[in-house]
């Protein structure tokens, strides 16, 4: 365990920027945790090295620290190292990072967040003290910020599952779409722009089967210089997404999975095989699908889902209680209407007092639009 101090305004300064460094990593590092240091002279305050986890399979950010240290000329012997997560004692990809701390000497190591994954989960930490380091973590928003910096790792760690994002478009009264389906547009441009930001950050988005047939949708990240391509998840139950869908089509560029059910016949099944797109099987209806297909994602190493299916897929997903977060763009448009399309179905809460409430909600303007971010669960 990682003993919680109560942190100076200088420790804070200093975490807080290794949170912003973490930052550069998202979207490149998947699965693994995004992470960010920063070496400090203890009594001049000078920063002598700063780094970050950059790519999967590239030096720990802790290393990158050192070396960009070594690089300015700076002795980091004695110095305080900044890290948002608790350092590695397990060789990975990389070399033990408690290694490379001690190694440089460094006599103290504030930890913004611990590692809840078995293989880590305070074993550095211990390690460290072993060798006379002073190990400490933070109270307050920066030790928080470090936790949710790393949500979508840290579900995945616990649960074997991804985290689970829905993304959607409403109006102001909470509808996805008029009786007709017609949904093109309810956000603005710089929604739209947005989302192609999320899914480049995102190991996987998934949409339901009617989804698919109506738009015709890649779901790839497209004009914000996305290095890698989510992965495209169908939930279509008997395997009948069209073999010259642009999904099928772009099988090769990006990973398309269609999660079908027990009922798809083999020959639909071989059909979207043969054209390089991966079945997965699950057995179950609605939230029991959903949950069996979480599990076979996270076997996979996704650990982030971005949910941009309709109101059956996401009230399934709500159902079986797999709704980490809620991205809604909320429209200037009043659609009324008996028949106009809800955000969720499913069976829901059958009362107020039984509702799922948010931990959290922030809100700010993209565009025309409002942008609300809630936070249902916290790992």
């Amino acid at each position: 365990m990682t003993e919680t101090t109560v942190a100076t305004e200088q420790d804070r300064r200093h975490m807080r920027r290794a949170l912003e460094l973490a930052e550069r990593g998202r979207g490149l590092v998947n699965p693994n945790p995004l992470v960010g240091a920063v070496i400090v002279h203890p009594s001049t305050d000078r920063v002598l090295g700063e780094g970050w986890h950059a790519e999967l399979g590239g030096i720990h950010a802790e290393v990158a620290a050192i070396a960009d240290a070594a690089g300015r000329e700076a002795e980091v012997t004695g110095a305080t190292i900044y890290v948002t997560l608790e350092p590695c004692a397990h060789q990975g990809r990389q070399p033990p990072c408690v290694e490379a701390l001690i190694a440089a000497r460094l006599t103290r190591v504030v930890i913004g967040s611990d590692d809840p994954t078995e293989k880590a989960s305070g074993r550095g930490p211990g390690m460290l003290r072993d060798e006379g380091i002073e190990v400490s973590g933070l109270d307050g928003p920066e030790a928080r910020d470090a936790r949710l910096l790393n949500q979508a790792f840290r579900k995945h760690a616990r649960t074997a599952r991804p985290l689970v994002a829905l993304k959607s478009a409403i109006t102001l009264d909470g509808r996805t779409a008029p009786a007709s389906g017609q949904s093109k547009w309810i956000s603005g441009d710089a929604s739209r722009e947005q989302v192609h930001h999320w899914r480049a950050g995102f190991d996987a988005v998934a949409i339901g089967i009617n989804t698919a047939l109506v738009d015709d949708a890649l779901l790839t990240a497209r004009g914000v210089g996305a290095t890698r391509q989510p992965a495209r998840v169908i939930f279509d139950s008997r395997a009948r997404l069209p073999l010259d869908s642009r999904l099928v089509k772009t099988a090769t560029e990006a990973p398309v999975i269609v999660i079908a059910g027990i009922e798809a016949s083999s020959s639909a099944i071989d059909g979207l095989t043969n054209h390089g797109i991966e079945v997965i099987v699950c057995d179950g209806e609605g939230p029991d699908r959903v949950t069996a297909a979480l599990d076979q994602l996270g076997r996979r190493e996704i650990t982030s889902v971005l949910l941009e299916g309709g109101a059956t897929l996401a009230g399934a997903f709500a159902d079986a209680g797999e709704l980490d977060e809620l991205r809604l763009f909320v429209s200037p448009l009043l659609l009324g209407g008996a028949e106009s399309r809800p955000l969720l179905a499913g069976s829901g809460a059958g009362s107020l007092s039984a509702a799922d409430r948010a931990l959290s909600l922030e809100w700010e303007a993209s565009g025309d639009d409002l942008l609300l971010r809630a936070r249902m669960r916290e790992w």
